[in-house]
């Protein structure tokens, strides 16, 4: 009986561990989003009255049009950086750079209504 005990001890002790190890690396994350609504807001400051909120509107929904990884990535470094949503070519694979344009046609109204109208 003590032989079962200690092997259901041994057991467990390695998922207890790994849980906590597990919790300890999540709390350590960045929040991606919070980070780009810090970067982005500076550009805003001078334009809009409400920078945070429209940071945070291009974010979620112009930004979230972009299907494509590499596009979105490259568009929300442009809009971080900059304040209005643009990409450099250089941060896109050559592969994709055909489809810039195109990203841009899909963000438009997205785009327009976070900065005229970023509450609704």
């Amino acid at each position: 009986m003590r032989f079962r005990l200690d092997a259901a001890a041994l057991a467990v002790l390695p998922c207890l561990f790994w849980s906590f190890v597990e919790a300890r690396t999540t709390t350590r994350l960045p929040d991606l989003r919070g980070e780009f609504v810090r970067q982005c807001a500076p550009h805003m400051l001078d334009r809009w009255t409400r920078p945070e909120a429209i940071c945070s509107c291009l974010h979620d929904h112009a930004a979230a049009m972009v299907e494509d990884a590499d596009l979105r990535e490259a568009l929300l470094r442009g809009i971080s950086e900059t304040g209005v949503p643009t990409i450099e070519t250089d941060w896109v694979p050559a592969p994709k750079r055909a489809e810039i344009g195109p990203t841009f046609t899909k963000i438009a109204k997205p785009a327009l209504q976070c900065m005229f109208d970023p509450a609704n």
